[in-house]
């Protein structure tokens, strides 16, 4: 098929999704990260899921998902009163949030050096 407009490679970027998974089973991805970054930044679960605009449930059933598929405990977990519940990462789960944003930065680099030889070659 033949388009009016000349293809351009000015106009298209790389896109790229990276998760872990254990025997095809999704274990931890930029969801569960972005869940742990919103716990880190408001202290309590339901507050990270309120931001992320996703179920307390959902939130609560992904997180024990990830620690039973991981084998480790992501949140130290107190629960609340009248002013509600609070939870905060473990040493394992700080390091989980720490090390799968360094290693998506580091794929999204590759991706951004091997999309720049990619656009060399079509640009010939």
């Amino acid at each position: 098929m033949e388009s009016d407009r000349p293809f351009s490679c000015a106009t298209i970027a790389p896109g790229v999704k990276v998760w872990l998974s254990t025997g095809g089973e999704g274990a931890f991805g930029r969801g569960r990260w972005q869940l742990l970054d919103a716990i880190q930044k408001k202290g309590s679960l339901q507050s990270a899921a309120e931001e992320l605009g996703i179920s307390y449930r959902k939130a609560w059933g992904d997180l024990r998902k990830t620690e039973h598929i991981l084998g480790v405990s992501l949140l130290v977990r107190h629960r609340g009163g009248r002013g509600g519940g609070e939870c905060s990462l473990t040493e394992e789960g700080r390091r989980w949030w720490k090390e799968y944003a360094r290693f998506e930065r580091e794929v999204e680099s590759y991706v951004a050096v091997s999309f720049a030889r990619w656009v060399k070659r079509m640009t010939r």
